[in-house]
């Protein structure tokens, strides 16, 4: 049975010399060998390396963190905020889905943030899918991130909802980056600041509707909270 060498040592310790006469047709078939046996070894080396281990940037998901807290604590200043979370308490519009999970990733509620953003950019809006880019970002989840960058292009190209409090896009030029499709997007000016003490407190009077099984209980709206916003957001 024959064996691929596994060395060129080994390859040369197998070559014979040819007993006889030695002709044209002979050097050729030797040649047509050792080109076989050399390629083979290069396939086996190729195979058996070791594979590089993918690097992502150290602090990728701390950035992440520190951007979608930024964003969160400048969507819930917009000045159309009250509006859409009064909007949002009594017909479930979309866009004020974004504002209110704004509100609860604020508070610390991630699985409530996480459905509303969902229900929000399930509906069109590509802030809401920006949010959910970077919270699986935060958490080092880059399929589901990557799948948000996606899906971030392809809303903003429908154009389902013209409301975006921060400008942002898909740049889906570096496909075959190891980290996929990366977004650019333009945070608040200024950091704005939100008193998360308050904004805890508050949230944590809100009625919850049954568990959801990927999200546990899910956060309700209420008419006080949508009364009280600005007070709550600036106390």
């Amino acid at each position: 049975m024959n064996r691929t060498p596994r060395s060129i040592d080994e390859a040369l310790s197998r070559a014979r010399v040819f007993q006889g006469e030695y002709g044209e047709a002979d050097l050729e078939a030797a040649r047509h060998s050792i080109a076989g046996e050399l390629h083979e070894l290069r396939w086996v080396r190729f195979l058996s390396a070791p594979v590089p281990a993918l690097e992502l940037p150290p602090a990728l998901h701390e950035q992440a963190a520190r951007d979608l807290r930024v964003l969160c604590r400048g969507i819930v200043h917009d000045h159309d905020a009250a509006l859409h979370i009064t909007a949002f308490d009594t017909t479930r519009e979309p866009d004020g889905a974004l504002t209110f999970a704004c509100l609860l990733f604020l508070a610390d509620k991630e699985e409530g943030a996480q459905f509303w953003w969902q229900f929000t950019a399930g509906a069109g809006n590509v802030t809401g899918a920006l949010c959910l880019h970077l919270l699986h970002l935060l958490h080092s989840e880059l399929r589901d991130a990557q799948h948000w960058a996606r899906q971030l292009r392809v809303l903003k190209r429908l154009g389902w909802s013209a409301y975006t409090p921060v400008d942002h896009d898909a740049d889906l030029a570096c496909v075959g980056s190891p980290l996929g499709p990366t977004v650019r997007y333009a945070l608040p000016a200024t950091d704005t600041v939100v008193p998360e003490a308050a904004v805890k407190d508050a949230v944590d009077d809100l009625v919850e509707a049954p568990a959801d099984e990927d999200h546990g209980p899910i956060p309700q709206p209420s008419p006080a909270l949508a009364d009280n916003w600005e007070t709550l957001i600036t106390a």
